[in-house]
């Protein structure tokens, strides 16, 4: 995997992300997960329509300084103040796009990952018991994702790609992704409200039929919900 695949803007990266994998290395051991669910978002100085829906769609503030900087870093954000989102980070410095990476299988460190979602998920729960979480549920979403990896915005965000604590190589034979097109499916984007999570945004991709990809939930005033 090369930094320059990430030179490009984030809808023309996004589909060859599928399939690449992506380590990353806590204090309790690494975990790897092969990437099989992405979303663009486009900002400022990216071409094409306006992207309602990004978070760097108007100017750059403190929350998305990130998405402003080198290609192939972090920008990882906290939603709705529960979970955190790892977004990778595309186009040239100073112009904005990101590929959110909303699920993937786990490959490696599956007992690290379901100790980190169930510590959460206990948190949460206040002492009622939870059912234990199916395999291809461990990186399924974004919030589970981040979760599983340990990413979190104070200590990941920002941080390079193509060094520690970050692993992050192509899937098989080398190749920027090891799904073939055939096999990647797209659509509206998962919660994004108006027309920006609708058909005339179909900038989420995915590995058609696989376990881990999450289910499709449409946001606020999606035109045709």
């Amino acid at each position: 995997m090369s930094r320059e695949l990430f030179f490009d803007h984030a809808l023309e990266v996004a589909p060859q992300l599928l399939g690449a994998h992506l380590a990353v290395l806590g204090d309790d051991g690494a975990v790897r997960i092969r990437i099989t669910e992405v979303e663009a978002y486009h900002g400022v100085g990216t071409p094409g329509p306006y992207d309602g829906g990004s978070h760097s769609r108007s100017r750059r503030t403190e929350r998305n300084a990130s998405m402003f900087g080198p290609p192939g870093h972090a920008y990882v954000y906290l939603s709705h103040g529960i979970h955190f989102a790892l977004n990778l980070v595309c186009s040239p410095e100073a112009i904005a796009s990101g590929v959110l990476i909303r699920s993937g299988e786990v490959i490696a460190g599956e007992g690290i990952a379901r100790r980190r979602r169930e510590a959460k998920r206990a948190a949460a729960a206040h002492g009622r018991e939870a059912p234990p979480i199916p395999r291809a549920s461990l990186a399924r979403g974004p919030g589970n994702l981040a979760t599983a990896l340990g990413i979190t915005r104070p200590e990941h965000d920002g941080l390079d790609l193509f060094a520690a604590p970050f692993e992050f190589v192509a899937g098989a034979n080398d190749a920027p992704t090891a799904v073939p097109s055939p096999s990647v499916a797209h659509g509206p984007r998962v919660g994004v409200s108006g027309e920006f999570g609708g058909p005339a945004f179909p900038w989420r991709f995915w590995i058609a039929g696989d376990p881990t990809v999450s289910a499709y939930r449409p946001g606020r005033n999606v035109p045709g919900r």
